[in-house]
């Protein structure tokens, strides 16, 4: 069974995403030298990390061509909220530290979240699923 996970997202800027990030509430790996080189994240209560490489570093590391967020997406990261408060703050964060809403906080059934691009147009969505509006498995 794999013991971690890590996130490995190319940005233009490593400075900008990492003020970015931090604003938003994401701390810094303790563990990782978080300097213009890798920037490590934890998030949530399992800790996943998500490093921030130069784009050129993980053009090399992968050997692959970048996708161009600007065109499309490369992956959809889902965040899990405690309440519809905590979706509201997260947006609201991320609105102050420069990224774009592509959707606006709103309920879908027993789900509540919203949808936003970081400042390298990674695509990110934060959920609270509401336990008690959940469907019923027959």
């Amino acid at each position: 069974m794999p013991k971690n996970l890590w996130i490995n997202l190319p940005v233009k800027d490593i400075r900008k995403s990492k003020a970015f990030f931090t604003e938003i509430g994401f701390p810094l790996n303790p563990n990782c030298p978080n300097d213009d080189e890798v920037v490590s994240l934890l998030i949530g209560e399992q800790n996943v990390a998500v490093m921030l490489f130069p784009e050129a570093t993980l053009r090399t590391f992968a050997g692959s061509d970048l996708t161009d967020t600007n065109k499309s997406m490369e992956v959809l990261l889902s965040i899990g909220a405690n309440s519809k408060d905590e979706v509201d703050d997260l947006v609201k964060k991320v609105m102050l530290a420069g990224g774009t809403i592509y959707s606006e906080p709103k309920e879908d059934g027993w789900m509540y979240g919203a949808g936003f691009a970081d400042v390298d147009g990674h695509r990110w969505n934060v959920l609270y699923m509401d336990p008690a509006k959940m469907p019923l498995k027959d």
